[in-house]
């Protein structure tokens, strides 16, 4: 690979890992913060509830997944962030734990939707007066961390263990059912993991273009603008 080569490389790798790992920090403070507000401290204790990206680092999941496969894999884009840990029995007794889970698992993609609003705000602002070009640094960036925001948020949307939407789904339901899908991600979870991960493309893409475009169609952006 040529010197060109090279830094096309490690500008492609600039533009998707750098907003993978704010996203995922994000991501991860949320949680935390969620937490804290209903009484559970664990996360504060152990220096997770910060905006500090080497908090959050896991060096396969953050690191080293990403850069393989922006480099064999043509830029497609995943990764994880090391799980915060939440302690259910320590939330206020204004609610049950179930709801805290709820809540504090829910923190996570809501956290992302509203990063990539912003985000996108800023992209509309230089868009509409007429400073943004398609090949600036600015897209690129705000770009990717749109685009990577909204995946993060419906991918861990997912109600399947260990990601957020298994929780946000299991404080929606009744004791009994509740109790029932717990079982079955216990018994079967691991193998639907991993076909998630497998299909995950697939899975996302109708809500990720609704989500995406309901962003952009909020601040009457062209498609281009993120991508």
């Amino acid at each position: 690979m040529g010197a060109e080569g090279m830094t096309d490389l490690a500008a492609r790798i600039i533009f998707a890992l750098v907003p993978m790992l704010l996203s995922l920090t994000v991501h991860e403070f949320a949680h935390a913060w969620a937490a804290k507000l209903l009484g559970d401290d664990t996360a504060e204790k152990m220096g997770r509830m910060t905006l500090n990206p080497v908090a959050h680092i896991d060096p396969i999941g953050t690191l080293l997944l990403p850069i393989v496969l922006i480099v064999w894999a043509g830029g497609i884009m995943f990764g994880w962030a090391k799980p915060v840990p939440v302690n259910p029995t320590r939330f206020t007794r204004k609610i049950n734990m179930r709801t805290g889970m709820l809540i504090t698992a829910a923190a996570g993609p809501a956290s992302n939707i509203v990063l990539a609003t912003l985000c996108t705000a800023i992209l509309a602002l230089t868009f509409h007066a007429g400073w943004l070009t398609e090949a600036g640094p600015l897209k690129q960036l705000l770009g990717s961390m749109v685009v990577i925001n909204v995946a993060l948020a419906v991918f861990n949307l997912i109600p399947v263990g260990p990601l957020d939407g298994q929780k946000v789904l299991s404080g929606m339901l009744s004791y009994e059912a509740a109790a029932r899908f717990e079982r079955f991600n216990y018994q079967y979870g691991a193998w639907l993991m991993m076909g998630v991960i497998v299909f995950a493309g697939r899975l996302i893409a109708v809500p990720f273009a609704l989500v995406l475009g309901g962003i952009l169609g909020l601040f009457e952006l062209p498609s281009w603008v993120i991508f």
